[in-house]
């Protein structure tokens, strides 16, 4: 695969910049959904470019997961082959609107930035994922974890009585520098923007959370003159996107550091997109989407209350992690397709002009998400993690011994090596091929 640098400048908001729709043309139909008409001056506008492949605008949502986002790969590959099992030459993109958040967002970037070829695109993902190790993450060898261990233990121990221990404090437990240097190879941002100015693409957005004022803050880049918005908690902040803003987005609290981002021109420091994403659809209707395709990365049910017991031990720091890390990547999807739906039910039963004279409209889903539980698949796989990592985690309470699950939440989202990840793109190709009948249905307005 070439490799590409990325050319902007990562984290630094972009200016005002943005173009009109192209004279001439009407573009899609109003806004849908609750969205103020004002906040997407323009939006999915294509200037009668003929690229983009759907007839309603589609947008694709990534949701979070660590190195559960491996599914997502599978997913996509499955449904572009649905889609075009003949590989014909120059198939357009199917989706229009990508929006990713924490390790959705870097899918989100790598398919955006190659939405000019989609079967090269998955392919290029699959093999990112598949061939994925520890070290290609974070740094895993036993020298940094336990540099890294002594300053957490240094400062839990003594920074309350040392001052100048408080100020040296570790940033996280993991350091993912080789995981930017891997995005910087990976992905060409001077393509998305091609992308975008051909029609090919008309947004991409990326989410994280801002640790300093509390607000969720979508980075867009797009096409079309797409007006910032912004709800209670909630901002729209137009970006050139970089590594720096998947790197925010993908940073999980405490695991990994978080990013110093420049929003309107104060310092904002972004964790994890994951954490308070209460409404992860609302991106996409805002910036233009009449559709709406979900690849998610939770198993319907992780309850599992057949483990009960009579006495049960303690909880580990491994398992309270794992059940924090639950909490936070829940997808909160479901709660918005039903809220979308009950929208979608009154919207029927009025008339087509007052919902143009309102500019509302309804928007169809569709949500693919593991069909088994990711635990059990990450603790068959836990032994291929690197030593000293997997000894940090026994540390922490991760068991693999026969018939133990302790920690198994905690490493399904960590465990970044291609067995495990290599298991995840078959088991997410599997899931889209066994639904090919509603994958069909979905697009059945797209061309090709």
């Amino acid at each position: 695969m070439p490799t590409h640098r990325d050319r902007g400048k990562p984290g630094h908001e972009a200016p005002p910049d943005f173009r009109p729709p192209e004279r001439g043309h009407a573009g899609p139909p109003p806004p849908a959904f609750p969205v103020s008409p004002a906040g997407r001056a323009g939006a999915g506008s294509r200037g009668g470019i003929p690229h983009c492949a759907a007839v309603s605008p589609v947008g694709l949502i990534l949701t979070g997961g660590g190195a559960r986002a491996a599914y997502q790969a599978g997913v996509l590959s499955g449904v572009i082959d649905l889609l075009d099992p003949g590989r014909t030459a120059g198939f357009p993109s199917p989706f229009s609107i990508i929006c990713g958040t924490s390790a959705g967002a870097i899918n989100a970037a790598a398919y955006a930035c190659r939405a000019h070829e989609p079967h090269a695109a998955v392919e290029g993902i699959v093999r990112m994922w598949g061939s994925l190790r520890t070290g290609m993450v974070y740094h895993a060898d036993a020298m940094r974890l336990l540099r890294t261990g002594l300053r957490w233990f240094g400062m839990l121990a003594a920074g309350w009585l040392v001052p100048s221990v408080r100020s040296h404090q570790p940033r996280s437990l993991l350091d993912n520098e080789p995981l930017g240097e891997l995005l910087r190879e990976f992905l060409d941002f001077t393509q998305l923007r091609r992308n975008l100015d051909s029609g090919l693409l008309d947004a991409l957005a990326i989410t994280a959370s801002g640790y300093s004022t509390g607000e969720h803050i979508t980075f867009y880049q797009s096409r079309g003159g797409i007006m910032p918005w912004r709800r209670s908690l909630r901002r729209a902040v137009p970006a050139h996107i970089g590594v720096d803003h998947l790197l925010a987005s993908s940073a999980i609290p405490f695991v990994f550091p978080a990013q110093a981002m420049l929003v309107h021109g104060h310092t904002e420091w972004c964790g994890d997109g994951s954490m308070r994403h209460l409404a992860p659809i609302s991106p996409a209707i805002h910036l233009g989407a009449e559709k709406i395709f979900v690849v998610g990365t939770s198993y319907r049910d992780e309850t599992h209350p057949e483990r009960r017991s009579a006495d049960p031990n303690y909880p580990s720091l491994a398992q309270i992690g794992g059940h924090a890390l639950f909490s936070i990547f829940q997808d909160t999807v479901a709660s918005d397709f039903e809220s979308m739906e009950r929208v979608n039910g009154l919207l029927a039963q009025l008339p087509s002009n007052v919902l143009k004279s309102q500019s509302l409209r309804p928007v169809s889903t569709l949500a693919i998400t593991p069909s088994r539980s990711l635990d059990e698949l990450a603790m068959a796989h836990l032994k291929q993690m690197p030593r000293a990592a997997r000894t940090l985690f026994a540390v922490l309470g991760v068991s693999s011994r026969s018939g133990s699950r302790a920690g198994a939440a905690l490493i399904s989202y960590l465990l970044f090596e291609g067995s495990y990840t290599q298991a995840l793109i078959e088991l997410g190709r599997a899931d889209s091929m066994s639904r090919a009948e509603e994958v069909h249905a979905f697009f059945k307005e797209t061309p090709g």
